[in-house]
């Protein structure tokens, strides 16, 4: 019996004898179409390949443009300041880090943090003959404004008592604190800004400075005293202590009673160092002529 001997495969494609493939006529090329939006991919990550490698033509580390955004809207994230990131909605701020105030929203000038008032806190500083006076301006959030407040007073509790005029405007200046305390404590707590905020301390009544009140008081004794033993104001019928000497006179007023008593007015001429005008008055035998400025007048003594 004859056999064939095995025939090679037949090419389909006449002209293209041992070659199996199609001839390129057959298959034109065409232009590669335009991308279409597709699915969001994630940042990083090219279709087909491995997540967190960057795709041809892609910066390693810069997300792709994500589509589906509607027409007209772009996307826009904003760049914080100091490196720091926005957290996204729900996510809370990490220790150490601030979030900013929305748009018209004050915030604190001094720390960053918000909400803030607009207030002025002052304080007073004498300086014997001339005065100092002490101003900080805000806005203020709730601690910082609380901050002000008592260590511009507790200055003034001690360091605004010191001359005349100062011993008048420095209660004055730390009144006018209470109307901002009063602003910042209706504050709710900051959120926190990129400063750091002031330390409030502790209140005023737990500080050593509260004893700058005892100045005033202390003052304002001693000018009583002195007004009550002062010959000034002393009236006929009165009695009076020389602690002097006759040449250099220093009386003060004392209670008849006492011991102290030397003499007993009987006459007083206003306005006058005519010590000569005391003859008039019964049973004086001395005066007391004094003469300072615009005051004068002649106390005509009796003895006790």
């Amino acid at each position: 019996m004859t056999t064939s001997p095995p025939q090679p495969p037949q090419n389909p494609y006449p002209g293209q004898p041992g070659d199996y493939g199609p001839p390129p006529e057959q298959f034109p090329q065409y232009a590669q179409p335009q991308q279409q939006p597709g699915p969001v991919q994630q940042p990083g990550q090219g279709y087909g390949e491995q997540p967190g490698q960057p795709h041809q033509g892609q910066v390693y580390g810069q997300p792709d443009q994500q589509y589906g955004q509607p027409y007209g809207q772009q996307s826009f994230q904003q760049q914080a300041p100091y490196g720091q990131s926005y957290p996204q909605q729900g996510q809370a701020f990490p220790h150490g880090q601030q979030a900013f105030a929305a748009q018209g929203q004050q915030q604190c000038r001094f720390c960053g943090g918000f909400p803030a008032v607009d207030a002025t806190v002052r304080g007073h500083r004498g300086l014997i003959i001339l005065m100092k006076w002490l101003t900080l301006q805000g806005p203020f959030c709730r601690t910082c404004g609380i901050a002000s407040v008592r260590d511009m007073t507790s200055k003034s509790l001690w360091q605004g008592w010191w001359g005349i005029g100062s011993s008048i405007i420095n209660p004055i200046m730390m009144l006018m604190n209470i109307g901002p305390m009063q602003k910042f404590k209706r504050l709710p707590e900051p959120t926190p800004g990129p400063g750091r905020p002031m330390d409030p301390g502790k209140p005023l009544f737990q500080r050593p400075a509260i004893l700058g009140l005892l100045i005033p008081v202390a003052l304002l004794a001693l000018i009583i005293f002195a007004n009550i033993n002062s010959t000034s104001n002393a009236d006929v019928g009165q009695c009076v202590q020389n602690k002097g000497t006759s040449s250099d006179p220093n009386v003060k007023v004392v209670d008849c009673s006492s011991s102290d008593a030397e003499y007993k007015i009987v006459g007083k001429v206003d306005d006058s160092t005519d010590d000569t005008q005391c003859e008039q008055f019964a049973g004086s035998e001395a005066s007391y002529v004094y003469d300072s400025g615009s005051t004068k007048y002649v106390l005509c003594l009796a003895p006790k």
